[in-house]
């Protein structure tokens, strides 16, 4: 081996911390500029995924943003998507939909069923809606087991002695304000209501009045509800009281026999058996106006077979079916109609007293 002689070490003492510190220069050169390349390749990735554009839904079944294929309530992975587009199920497990009355109705709500309705208009002073299904039914009260026939007092004008109708008749459909003979049947002391001619009037106008009529529903029970033995006694042609066989025959409310119709039921139901005769006693006030303003409401009172049903029940107007009751100005005095609802209903002993 070769020495070194004492200056050339010298020598290579000074030279070698050059090139050391050269060496140390290349290689940071190389690592700070990649260390800038990066930054900016991280730059331009952060630009490109802002510029990207929001990717369209897709079309196909599997797609899990559809609202019809969204998870139920509750669901971690689509609870977010679900905030977004709300959709209830329509299926009856939804409790959304079965706790939201006004979407789980029929589809003609404004319809009356056979017992009643949900959504008639609200009675005036009352909690109850007109024929309203929820109404608690008459407390049933048996009457007394014989006819109560009542003859007539020696002011009475008798309306029907058992003879012919000469003081009654139908509206004149031709000619308004006249009447028509009526068509109604009349044997064996009583006259029936005859389907298809119309109602039947009193010849006669009366204001406040005490009016005697019995009264037989058919003695074969046809049909429920409205469609049994309906008839009605109405004053003016405006203010009823209803004639109904609600022998066992449930129907709403205030549309049972012995009530105002549509307007209060009646405090018990004392009706009696299909084909039996019953009686209705009934003092009707008249409503006062002075010119389009009232200033009296009118005012019935009805015993039905003998029983008070309705005991001087002020009047809310007009009744009517679905009508709340309204009054609109109209002469002191008018005939005294009976219906024809297109059921055999038969009358006898009908006769009226004045009270003005």
């Amino acid at each position: 081996m070769r020495c070194l002689r004492p200056l050339q070490i010298l020598a290579l003492l000074l030279i070698l911390p050059a090139f050391g510190a050269a060496a140390q220069e290349d290689a940071a050169e190389p690592a700070a500029a990649q260390e800038e390349k990066t930054e900016d390749l991280k730059s331009e990735i952060s630009d490109a995924k802002s510029e990207k554009p929001e990717p369209e839904p897709k079309s196909d079944a599997g797609d899990k943003s559809k609202p019809e294929d969204l998870k139920p309530e509750g669901s971690d992975s689509n609870s977010e998507k679900q905030e977004a587009e709300p959709k209830p199920k329509s299926d009856a497990g939804d409790k959304k939909a079965a706790d939201a009355p006004e979407e789980s109705k029929p589809a003609e709500p404004a319809r009356i069923s056979g017992i009643g309705s949900t959504d008639g208009p609200q009675l005036p002073g009352q909690p109850w809606r007109v024929h309203d299904l929820f109404r608690p039914q008459p407390r049933v009260v048996t009457p007394a087991d014989t006819e109560l026939t009542v003859p007539p007092p020696s002011d009475a004008l008798v309306l029907f002695d058992g003879t012919d109708l000469a003081l009654w008749g139908h509206r004149d459909r031709e000619e308004p304000g006249m009447f028509v003979e009526p068509q109604w049947k009349v044997e064996n002391g009583y006259f029936q209501a005859s389907r298809g001619h119309g109602d039947l009037y009193t010849l006669d106008s009366f204001g406040s009045v005490q009016l005697h009529l019995e009264w037989a529903a058919p003695e074969e029970a046809k049909g429920r509800s409205q469609g049994r033995g309906n008839s009605g006694v109405k004053f003016l042609g405006l203010y009823e009281v209803q004639i109904l066989d609600s022998y066992n025959n449930r129907t709403y409310a205030d549309g049972h026999a012995g009530a105002i119709y549509g307007q209060y039921p009646p405090a018990v139901n004392a009706s009696r058996p299909p084909g039996k005769w019953q009686s209705y006693d009934i003092i009707f006030e008249i409503p006062k106006f002075d010119g389009d303003e009232l200033v009296r409401p009118g005012f019935i009172t009805v015993l039905h077979n003998g029983v008070l049903v309705q005991h001087r029940r002020e009047l809310a107007g007009v009744t009517g079916m679905k009508s709340p009751g309204k009054y609109s100005p109209h002469p002191p005095a008018g005939p005294i109609m009976l219906q024809d609802h297109g059921n055999p209903v038969r009358f006898r002993n009908v006769w009226v007293r004045s009270l003005d």
